[in-house]
């Protein structure tokens, strides 16, 4: 008969005695249970112990989380979390050097644990570490000579334990004081600081940037670009990822006029973060970052490519006041711009002002705005007046004017020869391509948490997004020519365009020449040859025959989909605890067993190489269990609040698994691929069908595969509509020959 739910089976270790073997009720008080585990050691004051999870997490037990224990748990007897924080407290404060650096290490390690944090922050604890960071390394400071390592450890297990204090969100980054921020930030500012030291200090600057409006204008006064450019020349990654992050931090929160570039700011090295668009702007910091970390030796990880992302997107985002601003017919100057556009392409047939009557000039500027493409003739500055893209649309022009003066003349003296259902309008092309282009770069739109997707070329010149339009408006006016196109085909041609920009972005160009040749390979006859390879793969014959014969193999199919997807939860996967911090990186892993009826499942000190063992994986759930998949942001650890939890890329990689009355466990995919594959295994277990995109694409790969196989004998045979007729029974049977 198996034991009652409520009882859990455990192991409970106590330093120097032998592990007991006890039967833990659910039911009973936690102080009741550690009560009796004293006795049986013969321990007094049980008040002042508690249990612990025996692995390299060493978190509490507590009422919230007790039910987490699961049968065959190893727990460990140890001192409870209100007396661990005040002998830490006392020993942080020790006069000897190296019971305080034991003891900063041994608080580093406990304040990952949520209950042991908010003990010794109840016994300001944290004021405590300002304090040692403010005044009390100024005493360290005079040792360093003669004990650096060990004022490096000091600090650096100081800020740790700091860090993990204020990742649990239970103090606000606003009361810290201006002290505090700057010795921070000195950290930074040093030329030579230990490593731990630099990174702490600027994960600190990151969050308190953050997390504070407030803070964030002190911070930004701190810092300036000159003294983050070094942690950018170095060879560590980590430094380096992490001083991209603070650029980002600061960049994210600058308010709207900060953003936008001030050409009265010359001296960039001195230049407060403050002034962010002019910071990006600048080549210095531009041609840093793809030196020393884009085109490095050593491969770009993750966060990197995540931070790279972030200000890839951030700096696109400074085109969105231009995006979003419509033009003014009345305006003087934005006019002006047009008439630049058409002094620039017209040259030899400009006349002056005072040329001519007043209709005359009328009539020749309209014919001049109908050879630029425009579609209001009379007055193009109306063409403008769409949002998206605006003024962004004539900023491009402009600029594709100025500084590709011969393409952008022969592009529109090419169109202006030929006949006017043929001619590619310049105008309209150009407004349209710069609301495609910042479509695809989604402009105006914040970065997503999990997304790495960053393209070097962008990193290559100060005037990228205008030299990306460059290129575009020349291939948008090659393909309007292979096409043949007339103005009836302007979206047909647009489309194509499209297709041939996100199939060349695809292949990730480190440069935007080698863009430029991946284009020239994308023609539109190859577009085709693309697209026609494509429509045959996913050719659907629609014949009665076939569809039956598609009805017959498609349970095969999913059967072996399930199979597939009950295979990889075996194997399992490592999925990220998300906190405010993202750098942060907590793991865990989880995995089905091979008979399919429990899930394993526990924490990971980094990412694992390879798949985890059963065995090391401390907590299981049984599959019956289980009584619903849930997505999206019906999740429970998607209804908390915090702005990461309104990121919908990460809604839509959120998924948590109800068990008994109203336990869940919450899982937050690494991508979508690994989410379909999740919510497709666990609907397969609990005898669900599988919906998701992943298992609509494999069924229809592996049904059309396996079509044309079983298809391949009938290859250039016409398949008939219906069955041919029986013919009708022989009048007699004479033919038929009796073996017998």
């Amino acid at each position: 008969m198996p034991p009652p739910a409520d009882i859990v089976k455990v192991a409970i270790e106590w330093p120097g005695a032998f592990p007991k073997l006890m039967e833990i009720d659910q039911k009973k008080p936690l102080s009741a249970i550690i009560k009796e585990v004293c006795e049986g050691w013969s321990l007094g004051n049980h008040e002042t112990f508690a249990l612990q999870i025996a692995d390299s997490t060493n978190f509490y037990i507590t009422e919230k989380n007790r039910n987490d224990i699961k049968n065959g748990s190893i727990l460990r007897l140890t001192t409870s979390p209100y007396q661990m924080a005040l002998q830490l407290h006392e020993r942080i404060q020790s006069s000897s050097m190296d019971a305080k650096l034991e003891a900063l290490k041994d608080l580093a390690n406990a304040s990952r644990d949520i209950t042991f944090a908010q003990e010794f922050i109840n016994l300001d604890g944290i004021s405590l570490l300002t304090q040692m960071v403010e005044s009390g390394t100024e005493r360290y400071q005079k040792l360093q000579k003669i004990m650096k390592p060990c004022f490096g450890d000091l600090l650096s297990f100081t800020l740790t334990a700091f860090v993990e204090l204020m990742d649990h969100g239970i103090v606000s980054w606003d009361t810290f004081s201006v002290a505090f921020i700057k010795k921070i930030a000195s950290y930074v500012n040093k030329s030579a600081m230990d490593t731990a030291v630099l990174q702490r200090s600027l994960a600190i600057l990151e969050s308190m940037v953050l997390n504070s409006q407030d803070l964030y204008h002190k911070v930004a006064q701190e810092i300036t670009i000159g003294q983050l450019i070094p942690h950018l020349q170095g060879t560590d990654q980590d430094i380096q990822t992490y001083t991209i992050a603070v650029i980002n931090a600061l960049f994210l929160k600058a308010p709207e006029e900060k953003r936008q570039f001030d050409e009265n700011i010359v001296d960039i090295l001195n230049c407060p973060l403050t002034e962010m668009a002019h910071i990006l702007a600048q080549k210095q910091l531009r041609s840093i970052i793809l030196t020393n970390v884009i085109r490095s030796p050593t491969p770009i990880n993750d966060e990197m490519a995540h931070q790279l992302y972030v200000l890839q997107v951030l700096n696109f985002n400074l085109l969105e006041d231009r995006m979003m601003t419509k033009m003014d017919p009345q305006d003087q100057a934005q006019r002006d711009i047009i008439f630049e556009l058409r002094r620039i392409a017209f040259d030899v047939e400009c006349e002056p002002n005072n040329g001519g009557s007043i209709e005359k000039r009328k009539s020749m500027y309209t014919r001049d705005y109908k050879k630029l493409g425009f579609i209001n003739h009379v007055n193009p500055a109306v063409d403008f007046t769409q949002i998206p893209p605006g003024m962004l649309a004539l900023d491009n022009m402009l600029y594709f004017a100025k500084h590709h003066q011969d393409a952008y003349i022969r592009i529109v003296l090419e169109n202006s020869s030929r006949e006017d259902k043929h001619e590619c309008p310049f105008g309209r092309s150009s407004i349209e391509l710069t609301k495609m282009l910042c479509e695809i770069l989604k402009v105006g739109e914040l970065p997503s948490e999990n997304c790495h997707d960053f393209h070097p070329m962008f990193f290559t010149h100060d005037r990228s997004f205008e030299e990306f339009f460059c290129i575009c408006i020349q291939l948008l006016n090659k393909t309007w020519k292979e096409m043949r196109a007339t103005s009836e085909d302007f979206n047909k041609v647009m489309q194509v365009v499209r297709e041939q920009i996100m199939r060349a972005l695809s292949l990730k160009p480190n440069s935007l020449d080698q863009f430029k040749s991946r284009l020239q390979n994308l023609s539109y006859t190859e577009i085709l040859k693309i697209r026609q390879s494509e429509r045959m793969n996913q050719e659907d014959f629609q014949s009665r025959p076939i569809l039956e014969l598609r009805e017959k193999i498609q349970p095969e199919i999913m059967e072996l989909i399930k199979q597939q997807r009950l295979n990889r939860l075996c194997e399992g996967t490592c999925f990220r605890k998300i906190s405010s911090r993202r750098r942060q990186d907590k793991f865990w892993y989880c995995r089905l067993s091979p008979n399919h009826k429990v899930l394993h499942y526990g924490d990971l000190e980094e990412s694992p190489q390879g798949e985890v063992p059963h065995d090391s994986l401390q907590d299981k759930l049984p599959v019956a269990d289980i009584k619903a998949v849930i997505t999206g942001k019906d999740c429970p650890h998607m209804k908390e609040k915090g702005a990461l939890k309104q990121n919908k890329e990460v809604l839509e990689l959120a998924f948590s698994v109800l068990y008994e009355s109203d336990e869940y466990l919450n899982f937050i995919a690494p991508d979508k691929h690994e989410y379909c594959v999740w919510t497709d295994g666990l609907n397969a277990l609990l005898g669900k069908e599988m919906t998701s995109d992943y298992t609509k694409s494999d069924m229809d790969t592996l049904l059309s595969m396996e079509m044309k196989l079983r298809l391949l004998d009938l290859e250039n045979i016409q398949i008939p509509e219906a069955p041919p007729p029986i013919p009708k029974e022989p009048s007699n049977y004479d033919f038929v020959y009796d073996c017998n």
